[in-house]
């Protein structure tokens, strides 16, 4: 099974989610619409909803449709030594009239007990439904011998089950009468048609009496793929005319047979019109008008031998049609006194049913059936909420309501609405709501694109002034990189300039210290000289004090000393004028002093300013080759707007 899907029918990775599937489905909520990464959407069955009746198998040209059946385990039951027989469907002889018997031969040879056909089940289901009709006058009876018509019916129209013919079908029936009748203890399993019978088998108001529901489809593949083929094996229990109820109408001709054709029975068939039918039949029944005497009902449009369990390739030729006339001509005796006697009147062939079943009890066939409608209900939306679900499909006017294409595989677009209402669809799925959402998202990108029309001629009138502006930019940019290249050369020669005036001063510097040193030497030279001078005028006085003594000595010699005397006066004179000079000396040394001492205070200052201009000049150098550096890249910088601008201006 595919995902979480739980019921006999499933939808496999095959699903493109085009809604065939739904727009032959009777039932408006066993389909569910699933949104997926992959593929958008795909439909899947609701198990718990589904009637099994195939018609999706039908529609579905993916062959996304799968279906579940008994085939494995009744093979590994056979497999494992589990007693089982086997009752087996008339059209399994129409579908395969050269390897029925040899299939069937397999079975025996893997282990089946007995192999009866259900061909007689049917002519005992044709003795009930007569007799319990004719009995308690039950007319306008639906036949139930197809569990997809009971499934609807029981899910869906439950005001119906009273008028469903409480006799068994022709499988339950035969596997009732094996049971009870030819008292086989070992488990039943049913080549079938169809699907939908292992919802029969599992009803727990058929007490289990059959445990495997094995599909032609499936058994016919397993055959080929296990060579299960050996002699032919015969049926063990004679049949007659319920050969045919495969057949659309089989029941209505086996009725006709005994009862004659004046009794009028409603034979419908097909998934198209048997549910359709039905839905007016319950009208017709709660409104007590006149009613057939039954009604034949099947699912399949070809009845069951073209039921939903046969393999596809065998609903594409008319052959099984042939072969199950061949098969109806067979069944009909000559004896005068058989059911199935060719020349007798159905009065007469009745008689003789009757007297064949006489030792059968009618109570031993009978069925009941369960309301199973609490749950499955379709819920119907109110005309507020499906006024609110129109209107979130953007159709807000009554013919957007009523549009009914069916592209999203409901009737009408009310059904649609019912689906979403219920769970199990969504607007997306909705044609036309796709369709007003492409026409609004048009209309919006349609706005957009006149928008951007609109900003583009602004946009066009905005290059224009923006070239102007471009070109004049471009003037401004070889402006500007003229500048910067002259202001580049300038800075370039105001930092090798301030390198130079740099080194000038350091030279300055080493002259003023140069000179500052000289002062100092002068300096002290002076200060020796006054030491000279200080000894000097010592001599002086010493000599002036000697010439003293001189002239007093000479005086005191008289005549003999007046020579004396005028070398003594001019000792003292040069006394004197060493004195003076020596004097002079001192007070010109004290000036010289003075001024060299200002000098030196004043060349110390000069160092310290040229010290301090010598920093701001190496500042200045510096800070000057960091703007040749910047005023290089804002010449690169300028360089690349031009270049942007002028491929601006290409554009």
């Amino acid at each position: 099974m595919y995902g979480d899907q739980k019921g006999l029918v499933f939808t496999n990775e095959k699903c493109i989610g085009c809604n065939k599937c739904i727009s032959v489905c009777p039932v408006i909520t066993a389909n569910r619409a699933i949104k997926t990464e992959s593929r958008g959407q795909r439909i899947e069955v609701d198990g718990e909803k589904c009637i099994a009746c195939g018609a999706c198998f039908d529609a579905c040209e993916h062959n996304a449709r799968d279906f579940i059946d008994d085939t494995e385990a009744f093979f590994a039951a056979l497999a494992a030594g589990e007693r089982i027989s086997v009752l087996w469907a008339p059209a399994f002889a129409a579908n395969y009239p050269n390897e029925y018997r040899q299939i069937l031969g397999g079975l025996k040879k893997l282990g089946v007990n007995r192999i009866i056909s259900v061909s007689f089940g049917a002519d005992i289901t044709t003795w009930g439904y007569i007799k319990y009709i004719t009995e308690h006058n039950f007319k306008g009876g639906i036949s139930q011998p197809c569990p997809a018509v009971v499934n609807y019916i029981e899910h869906y129209i439950p005001e119906l089950i009273p008028k469903l013919v409480p006799v068994q079908s022709p499988l339950m029936c035969a596997a009732i009468y094996a049971k009870k009748y030819l008292k086989l203890t070992d488990k039943l399993a049913f080549i079938s048609p169809c699907i939908a019978k292992r919802d029969e088998i599992r009803d727990p108001k058929n007490k289990e009496y059959v445990s495997y529901n094995v599909t032609f489809d499936h058994l016919a593949k397993y055959a080929k793929e296990h060579n299960i083929k050996a002699n032919p094996a015969n049926n063990e229990v004679e049949y007659g005319l319920g050969s045919i109820y495969p057949m659309p109408g089989g029941l209505k001709e086996n009725v006709y047979w005994f009862c004659g054709e004046e009794v009028f029975i409603r034979q419908i068939e097909g998934e198209k019109h048997a549910y359709h039918f039905l839905e007016n039949y319950k009208n017709r029944v709660l409104g007590g008008k006149p009613l057939p005497f039954m009604v034949d009902a099947l699912n399949c449009a070809q009845g069951c031998i073209y039921g939903t369990g046969i393999e596809e390739e065998k609903t594409k030729t008319e052959d099984v049609l042939y072969e199950l006339q061949a098969i109806k001509e067979a069944s009909k005796s000559q004896r005068k006194s058989s059911a199935w006697a060719r020349n007798a009147t159905p009065q007469q062939r009745l008689r003789n049913l009757n007297k064949q079943f006489a030792h059968l009890d009618l109570r031993d066939f009978i069925r009941e059936y369960t309301d199973k409608s609490k749950g499955n209900e379709v819920q119907k939306p109110n005309a507020a909420e499906l006024n609110d679900i129109f209107s979130d499909m953007n159709k807000m006017r009554r013919d957007l309501q009523t549009i009914n294409c069916s592209a999203c595989g409901y009737n009408t677009c009310t059904d649609m609405a019912t689906a979403i209402y219920n769970g199990c669809n969504n607007k997306e799925s909705c044609v036309h709501y796709i369709k007003s959402v492409v026409e609004e998202e048009n209309r919006r990108v349609q706005k957009i694109s006149n928008e951007m029309e609109r900003r583009n001629e602004e946009i066009s009138k905005k290059n224009e002034v923006i070239g102007e502006m471009v070109a004049e930019a471009n003037e401004e940019f070889s402006t500007l990189n003229m500048s910067i290249s002259e202001m580049l050369d300038g800075n370039n020669n105001s930092a090798e300039e301030s390198t130079s005036i740099s080194m000038a001063m350091a030279d300055v510097i080493d002259f003023c210290d140069d000179m500052k040193k000289s002062f100092e030497e002068i300096n002290t030279l002076l200060t020796t000289l006054g030491g000279n001078n200080e000894n000097i005028t010592k001599v002086a006085s010493k000599t002036n004090l000697l010439s003293l003594n001189a002239s007093i000595e000479a005086a005191r010699a008289g005549e003999v000393g007046k020579g004396f005397a005028v070398v003594a006066q001019e000792i003292k004179t040069l006394s004197d004028v060493s004195k003076n000079a020596a004097d002079d000396s001192n007070k010109n040394k004290e000036s010289i002093v003075s001024a060299m001492n200002r000098l030196i205070e004043n060349s110390q200052k000069l160092m310290k300013v040229v010290d301090d201009v010598n920093e701001r000049i190496n500042n200045l150098a510096a800070s000057t080759q960091e703007i040749a550096a910047s005023t290089t890249i804002i010449g690169e910088v300028a360089s690349e707007l031009h270049n942007k601008f002028d491929r601006i201006s290409a554009l």
